[in-house]
Order: structure tokens, then C-alpha cells, then sequence
């Protein structure tokens, strides 16, 4: 959003700090930049946020379905937010069509389509900072590189980029990445058996735990990386995620806990499953997963739904 504000300037981010960035003269200058956004939670709250900061406006929309304490959590960033009655892909379209009729409006998605990937491009590229992180920190801890991530997709876009992150640090042997979403909204394993190279779209409404990834079409940037260089997609059910949020919060032996959401947890309910589950068999060997093997996992969602992350984690939900 800064890089959109300097761009708007003629101007590099490099030369705006935050002082000026935020300053009188660039208000002025800029004026009104109204930001609008469609999101089940994170993405949302990070935008409303950020517009906070930069002293500009938020707008954002929410599918139908959305956790109230997410939609309070955004409120409380200060932006202008609603739950609409429609599915992910639809409040993506609204924000859209409402920031083309807002003077000085602009929506920032982290999907991609025709006509629109600078932004998202952007934000794929903040993902690998995250990767870079991850990587940084593997190290620190004796491993040098990571031989297989797991790694959970909505619209894709965090998957494609820490694909390409770590394929561009170890092109010779990059890990195995594994794609993972809902099997209600599956659009990248859909689209990986269709075999022809052409991303398939889900529609409707979409049913599930995992409401962060709940979205039904691919972004075509991500699409392009993932269909070319990861090792497998895997669609999952919603007992998956949950089995993944309860071993993360209760561990082995002395291993940290995490308190991880549906969306964050669902790779680590299917690397236990693979691991342990005797059906898995087959995928397991395919991926070459064994008692040598250095698995990386992202965990992009804590507690933000507190009342359903009992209820899974305390009371059984979704066994």
C-alpha cells in the first residue's frame, strides 16, 4: 500500500519513510486514497491496518459466513467493513466495481486476473520475506535447507511464493512443496487433475472450517508457478485442520506449542495423517517422506476465532 502511495507520487518507496509517507505535505499532495479489499479475516485486518497507519481509508468486504470477532477485529483498524451475502470470489468482484467508482480508490487482493497483477505481484513478494524468514531462521538451527513444505492455498498466492522463493535458492534441488486446500474449495487440485494446463474455478457456496482459504478461483500468477514446479496438490476434509489445530496446541516431549486456526493448521493434520495414517501409504512414498525428511510448515492464522477454536480444540468439533 506504501509502494501504491509513492508510486501515485512519482516517486520510489525507498525515498518515503514512514515520516514522510504519513507526513502533511504527501496528504496534500495525494489526498483521499481509499483501499478496498474483500477478506475472511487476515488479509482484511492487515489492510485496515495498514490504511490506518498510512492515515488513509479502508473498505472491506466479507463473504457470507464470516467469524464476527474477525469482522470486530477489522472494525477496530478503523475501516469500513460488512458482511455480504456472497461467497469470497463475489466480494473480491464488489471491492473491485466499488473502488473503480471511488475517486482515488484502489483494491488491494492478493489474487490475480486479467488486467489486474501489479498489486498482487507486490504482495507475493512480501510473502517471500516471510519465506526468507523461515529460511533464516531453519539455519540458526543447524538446517540448511528445508526437504519438503507443506504448505496450505486459497487463492494461491502465499503457495506460489514460497514455491518460487525457495526454488530460486536451491534450483539445483529445491524442496518438495505440497499444495493443500479444502475439498470443498479445491480449485488448484481440481485444476492439477484437469492435466491441461488450465486453472478450474469452484463456485457456489463454500462450506468449510477452513474459511481463510475458501476461495474458488486461482490467482493466475500463482497458478503459472505451482503447475510447473510443486511436487503435489492435496485436497483435504475439515477433520484434517482440526486434527492439525489440536496436535500443534498439545505436543510431543518438549516441542513448542502453537496455537494455530483452521487455515494455519490444516498441513499439519495432513503431515500426521501421512506420517501415521497406513491409507497414506502411497503418498507418502510418492513424496519420498521419511525419518530423515526436514518438513517446513507455515502457520498463517492463531486464534482469531476464539469461540470456534474452542470448540474444535476443547470440545471435539469436526473429529
Amino acid at each position: 500500500m506504501g509502494r501504491y502511495i509513492a508510486q501515485k507520487l512519482g516517486r520510489d518507496i525507498s525515498e518515503l519513510d514512514f515520516e514522510k509517507i504519513t507526513s502533511r505535505q504527501v496528504k496534500d499532495e495525494l489526498g483521499d486514497t481509499t483501499f478496498f479489499t474483500a477478506t475472511d479475516g487476515n488479509h482484511g485486518r492487515g489492510v485496515a491496518w495498514a490504511a490506518r497507519q498510512l492515515k488513509q481509508k479502508a473498505v472491506v468486504y466479507m463473504p457470507k459466513g464470516s467469524s464476527q470477532s474477525r469482522l470486530e477485529s477489522i472494525r477496530n483498524e478503523g475501516a469500513q467493513v460488512t458482511i455480504e451475502d456472497m461467497n469470497y470470489d463475489d466480494a473480491v468482484r464488489l471491492a473491485a466495481q466499488n473502488a473503480a467508482k471511488t475517486t482515488n480508490g484502489i483494491v488491494v487482493q492478493d489474487t490475480a486476473w486479467e488486467g489486474y497483477t501489479e498489486i498482487p505481484t507486490w504482495i507475493m513478494q512480501g510473502y517471500g520475506t516471510m519465506a526468507l524468514e523461515a529460511l533464516e531462521q531453519l539455519k540458526e538451527n543447524g538446517v540448511e535447507r528445508p526437504t519438503h513444505i507443506f504448505v496450505q492455498a486459497g487463492v494461491g498466492s502465499l503457495a506460489a511464493a514460497v514455491q518460487g522463493f525457495f526454488s530460486g535458492m536451491f534450483p539445483d534441488r529445491p524442496p518438495k512443496l505440497t499444495v493443500v486446500e479444502p475439498n470443498r474449495v479445491d480449485c488448484f487440485y481440481r485444476s492439477a487433475v484437469a492435466g491441461d494446463g488450465v486453472p478450474r474455478a469452484v463456485t457456489g457456496d463454500f462450506h468449510t472450517i477452513m474459511a481463510g482459504l475458501a476461495c474458488g478461483e486461482p490467482n493466475i500468477i500463482g497458478w503459472e508457478i505451482l503447475k510447473n514446479h510443486c511436487a503435489a496438490f492435496v485436497s483435504t476434509p475439515d477433520w484434517m485442520a482440526a486434527k492439525g489445530m489440536r496436535v500443534l496446541a498439545v505436543p510431543l516431549k518438549l516441542d513448542d506449542k502453537v496455537i494455530s486456526g483452521e487455515s494455519g493448521a490444516v498441513t499439519a493434520g495432513l503431515l500426521y495423517e501421512i506420517m501415521m495414517n497406513p491409507y497414506y501409504e502411497d503418498l507418502k512414498r510418492s513424496l519420498e517422506l521419511d525419518e530423515d525428511s526436514q518438513v517446513l510448515l507455515f502457520s498463517t492464522e492463531g486464534n482469531t476465532d476464539p469461540e470456534k477454536f474452542r470448540s474444535i480444540v476443547w470440545d471435539g468439533e469436526n473429529e
